[in-house]
């Protein structure tokens, strides 16, 4: 649905908007004159193509990551178990849902079993759709139930590949905005490109599949291809209506299946603030934008039973507190530069102080304190002071919450992405500075072209908002490392409607005086073109060897254990042990569990803490009392935790346990 909105929004685009100025036919009103007949068929047969090309890229990534899937894992032909088991930590307990859901007698039942459920967390009954984001599987287990497509497709074969289709939404997405910023479907198409070869670091689906993430962000993909083309000029009302309806559908539907939506919507929010207070998008449409994240996000906490987590997040405080300012501050864009800079100053502590005000009302009230982890975690990654706490220490500890490693922009540089980004961030980077003073200053945007003597350009909204985006982004994903599929997917957006855009090289060649309409579109188009032929010639035989490569699925331990436990415990036998293996005999076997890897609760992270004692200084008293407490029958000891060499001293779980307890000073 999605992306056939996408597909009817770009009709006429390249024709309409993205054309320099010189070259349309238009009447005073604004309205283009029709053109004759071989131009609107070229039209037809560009937007015809781009289309084409787009849908098939996105499913030839598709085919791609679904065949590396079955070639490491040889899925079709090994065990259920081995297949269950496949699906690592918390991947394998969102799936034990879905699972659940299709053994289940009845919808009805199944669904009753996920809001009283008593499986998840032993000694305790926990609302599993309040607590977690598992509507889609909800949704996949109930249209798989009443599909006629049982004996022909097992239902993980129904699971993944719905999961391996959405990579082609994502990457229609990533086409179509970028088609939308550069007015070229040569741009997309090399966006496109660049996601396929850059694919370690732009989406690890193949391995992880039920991971969260990788149900969100072809939403987020397309929410930021609606907004691209919402904060176009001369939009219809018509058109402005129903993108704002699919930036809403989007946005409902990316929050709707992660637990993390409310921070990355945060970061967009703040892009949106810094982008409405320079004066470089219109007002009234980032008004909208807030209202949808906030009813968007709203809609998702009644959804999750009034989950207090949404509630209480920071989105819904700085939103409500940007809509509160702005009505005290009436005149927040009107005066000179020094006018205009104090007022700024003023409106950005007023919003900053509202927020927390608002948030620690609201916090104070629900008596929340599902999201203190990750504070505590944010602080003492920035060197806020050092912490004994054990759930901040286990996050900092782990890689994948550490800085970006630097070997990932060698390889984002192999595919000469890195090289073009850094390019064309800079080139915007100078003409949004440079925008933005002169916004402040009140001065006339043309009197500006003709001072500097036509050497710069006016920002489109479209691309400014772009531009902070991928800024902000970058650098959540250069202190974070799990967090740069957000970036370097939209890294390969950017940097593709930067190299095939009119703008960026009319902008170059006029500040070296070389500047003719000719030349412009030549480097225009022949320069992507040099770089799609390069990438091809480079990376397609790596593809194709990497398509050859057969390996097969092997963890006989792993499964010795899940059968010995199907064969020789009762199916009400309680297991504590590490949250990583205790997803998985969730999942193979039906087994309750004491703890298990979805973090956002505090009394699950207390008694996970709890339960890891087992590998503390402590004595067999004590555990065994905190064991029985949590109603423990079986107890699964890990020697890769025991004898853990994966982290370094200090880092170790044990470590962690004992620094945590006051044992090691």
């Amino acid at each position: 649905m999605t992306t056939v909105r996408q597909r009817r929004v770009e009709k006429g685009t390249e024709a309409s908007e993205d054309q320099p100025s010189e070259e349309r036919n238009v009447k005073p009103d604004g309205k283009i004159l029709s053109g004759h007949t071989g131009g609107k068929l070229w039209n037809f047969l560009s937007i015809t193509v781009g289309g084409i090309i787009a849908i098939s890229l996105g499913l030839l990534t598709s085919v791609y990551v679904a065949t590396l899937h079955e070639n490491d894992l040889w899925f079709s032909n090994i065990k259920e178990v081995e297949r269950e088991i496949s699906f690592r930590t918390e991947c394998g307990l969102y799936y034990s849902y879905y699972k659940q859901l299709i053994e289940a007698a009845s919808i009805q039942q199944g669904l009753h079993g996920l809001v009283y459920d008593n499986k998840t967390e032993s000694v305790r009954t926990i609302n599993i759709l309040e607590r977690m984001n598992v509507y889609q599987e909800v949704f996949l287990s109930i249209l798989y139930r009443i599909l006629p497509i049982q004996q022909y497709l097992e239902p993980v074969y129904f699971y993944i590949y719905t999961l391996f289709g959405l990579q082609a939404v994502y990457v229609i997405a990533l086409y179509v905005t970028s088609w939308l910023l550069s007015g070229t479907w040569l741009s997309g198409m090399l966006a496109a490109c660049w996601y396929i070869t850059n694919r370690i670091d732009t989406t690890r689906v193949e391995f992880t599949i039920p991971l969260r993430e990788n149900w969100a962000l072809p939403f987020f993909a397309v929410q930021i291809a609606a907004i691209t083309y919402l904060l176009r000029t001369r939009l219809q009302p018509v058109q402005e209506r129903l993108t704002l309806m699919a930036v809403f559908i989007a946005t409902f539907l990316f929050s709707l299946t992660w637990q993390f939506n409310q921070f990355m919507m945060l970061i967009q929010a703040l892009a949106l603030f810094i982008l409405d207070c320079f004066d470089m998008l219109p007002t009234a449409k980032v008004t909208w934008l807030y209202i949808i994240q906030i009813s968007g996000l709203l809609l998702v906490c009644v959804l999750q039973f009034f989950n207090s987590m949404i509630l209480g997040s920071l989105l819904i405080s700085f939103n409500t507190s940007v809509l509160i300012a702005r009505t005290i501050q009436k005149n927040l864009k009107k005066g000179g530069l020094l006018n205009r800079l104090g007022k700024l100053i003023l409106h950005v502590l007023l919003v900053l102080c509202c927020t927390l005000l608002i948030n620690k009302f609201i916090k104070k009230i629900l008596n929340l304190e599902s999201d203190e982890h990750i504070f505590k975690f944010l602080k003492a990654k920035f060197g806020f002071g050092a912490t004994r706490d054990f759930d901040a220490n286990l996050y900092l500890c782990e890689e994948a919450f550490g800085l970006l490693p630097l070997n990932t922009f060698s390889r984002l540089s192999d595919t000469l992405l890195f090289y073009v980004y850094i390019f064309v961030l800079f080139l915007m980077t100078v003409a949004a500075i440079i925008v933005a003073f002169w916004n402040l200053s009140g001065s006339n945007q043309v009197q500006f072209m003709e001072e500097m003597e036509e050497c710069t350009i006016t920002l489109k909204p479209d691309a400014a908002y772009n531009l902070i985006h991928t800024v902000l982004f970058g650098c959540l994903a250069l202190s974070t490392m799990r967090m740069k599929y957000l970036w370097t997917s939209h890294m390969c957006v950017f940097a593709s409607f930067g190299l095939c855009s009119t703008e960026v090289w009319k902008l170059l060649l006029k500040c070296i005086h070389l500047y003719t309409s000719q030349r412009t579109h030549m480097i225009k188009y022949s320069i992507p073109i040099i770089t799609l032929l390069y990438i091809s010639y480079k990376f397609w035989p790596g593809i194709m060897d990497e398509l050859s490569e057969l390996r097969e699925f092997y963890d006989p331990d792993t499964v010795e254990l899940m059968n010995w436990i199907k064969s020789n415990t009762p199916n009400t036998a309680v297991f504590a042990g590490s949250m990583q293996l205790l997803a998985g005999v969730k999942l193979c076997t039906g087994r309750t569990l004491t703890n298990h890897p979805h973090y956002e609760d505090k009394n699950l992270r207390e008694r996970t803490k709890q339960i890891y004692q087992i590998y503390a200084k402590r004595s067999p008293e004590d555990v065994y009392r905190i064991l029985r407490s949590f109603g423990t029958d079986y107890v699964i000891l890990e020697d890769s935790i025991c004898y853990e060499r994966r982290h370094s001293r200090g880092c170790r779980l044990r470590d962690l346990l004992d620094i945590a307890n006051g044992h090691v000073q």
